[in-house]
Parts: structure tokens; C-alpha cells; sequence
């Protein structure tokens, strides 16, 4: 039998896929009830959060954690999620995922504040936290 002329990597290459397929079409925000009334600060966590690491094809986990004070609208939780999932098969380093994540949901939400965390499980014996922060200016 002739050995394979391909390598091993060759052999079990992953192409995830970019950055590019995700969309902001998911995210649905809604009218906050209390706006001018007072403010709050909103909390949400994804502790199940999946990308691929665009190097290597392999699956990074962490938790995604979203703080925000809302002016206008708040974020329909099931649409956010829809819009995490989106990110399951994507090739991006954690810090574009994170400044990812804020840019789309400033866009559609425009707060007052939001920051987002990632805490990515460890790789190699490295742990990664990442965090963006955006803060509407006066």
C-alpha cells in the first residue's frame, strides 16, 4: 500500500467561516418603558458562547457577559441569542469577538454605556479575558 503524499494537516484542515456572516438582522430591540425615568444597569451572560480559532479550526469556548445602561431601547434576549449563535462557526480571535460584539450592539441599541466581557477557557495553560467598553459622550 503507498503511503498518502498528504501531510496532517493537510488531511484534516477546517475552514471556518468569517467574520463576515454575521449579521445584525437578528438583534431586536425594544422600547424601554422607563426611559428618562431613571437609570439602570442591565446585566446578561452567555456562558456557552463558541467561535473558532482562526489559526488552528478549533473550537475556543467562554462566557460572554454584557453590561448596559439603556436610553432608548433594551435587547429582546431571544434575538441575542440568535445573533451569539451566529458565531459558532466563525474564525475570530477573542479581541475581535468582543469588539465585535459591542460595535453591532451599540449600533442597534445606542446606550448610554455597554461594556463586553469575554472570559475564554484556558488554551495551552493561557487564559484570556477580554473586555471593550463604549461610552456615549455628552
Amino acid at each position: 500500500m503507498k503511503p498518502s503524499t498528504k501531510s496532517y494537516d493537510q488531511t484534516l484542515r477546517y475552514t471556518p467561516d468569517t467574520p463576515e456572516v454575521i449579521s445584525t438582522d437578528f438583534l431586536d430591540p425594544i422600547k424601554y418603558a422607563y426611559h428618562g425615568k431613571r437609570d439602570i444597569v442591565i446585566t446578561i451572560s452567555q456562558p456557552e458562547f463558541t467561535s473558532v480559532c482562526p489559526m488552528t479550526g478549533l473550537p475556543d469556548f467562554g462566557v460572554i457577559t454584557i453590561r448596559y445602561t439603556p436610553d432608548q431601547f433594551i435587547i429582546e434576549l431571544k434575538s441575542l441569542k440568535y445573533y451569539l449563535l451566529q458565531f459558532r462557526n466563525v474564525g475570530i480571535f477573542y479581541e475581535h469577538v468582543v469588539n465585535r460584539i459591542l460595535d453591532d450592539l451599540v449600533k442597534v441599541l445606542t446606550p448610554r454605556f455597554m461594556e463586553v466581557t469575554g472570559m475564554f477557557t484556558a488554551r495551552g495553560g493561557l487564559s484570556t479575558t477580554v473586555c471593550a467598553d463604549y461610552r456615549r459622550k455628552a
